[in-house]
């Protein structure tokens, strides 16, 4: 076979997998977290569910479920009596050791990251790591350290490094404020730059740079 020939299969084998790998890979995702999902119809009774009303089973009915019970406790703990009986339950866990450590740590990640006011993951940071002249991808995950920064005599920020491809792994190091740079790119095309290897980098236009004429 030619060389020609070569090259232009090896083209159309490239182009046919730009298609069919991220296809594959999304519906693959969504699957498991449909499946993970519709494990919440067991929390109804066994003559409710959709295979005992229907016959068949219905994919994605539990997704409705979760959402559905996650409004309603939203709704609950929203007023004065749902905010005591949540006070109520807190209190119980905080007397049973290590579930209590594990409750209150996992609480105050979720607070942090939903909510309002906290910086957690809302800034892409460039740091040199491991060392001077290499340069990683972080997430900021804080920056009011307390005793750190009381310690080091800096202003500190904590920086999430995650593995690649996997994001949801990865440790935390701490950073001099004067030692990490504020990215421009968003959080989302942070991760994507991470996910892909480096390979998918964020559109950049250098606002120092001289603008081109336009063309006639």
């Amino acid at each position: 076979m030619s060389p020609t020939r070569l090259q232009s299969l090896r083209r159309y084998l490239i182009a046919g997998l730009l298609v069919w790998v991220p296809l594959v890979a999304t519906v693959a995702i969504i699957k498991f977290i449909v499946d993970l999902l519709d494990k919440t119809v067991l929390l109804l009774p066994a003559g409710w569910r959709p295979e005992s009303l229907l016959g068949f089973s219905i994919p994605g009915t539990g997704v409705v479920l979760a959402v559905i019970i996650v409004f309603i406790t939203g709704l609950v703990v929203a007023n004065l009596l749902g905010r005591k009986l949540v006070d109520l339950w807190e209190a119980i866990l905080s007397r049973i050791p290590l579930v209590n450590t594990i409750y209150s740590a996992i609480k105050q990640v979720v607070e942090t990251i939903f909510g309002d006011t906290g910086d957690a993951f809302r800034k892409v940071l460039l740091v040199e790591y491991p060392r001077k002249g290499i340069w990683t991808i972080g997430f900021q995950t804080g920056s009011r350290l307390g005793e750190v920064q009381s310690k080091t005599h800096h202003e500190v920020v904590s920086v999430f490094v995650p593995t690649t491809p996997n994001p949801t792994s990865g440790f935390i190091i701490l950073v001099p404020r004067e030692d990490v740079i504020e990215m421009d790119m968003t959080v989302e095309e942070g991760l994507k730059f991470v996910m892909s290897l480096g390979v998918v980098v964020p559109r950049y236009t250098d606002p120092a740079a001289p603008l081109k004429p336009p063309t006639v």
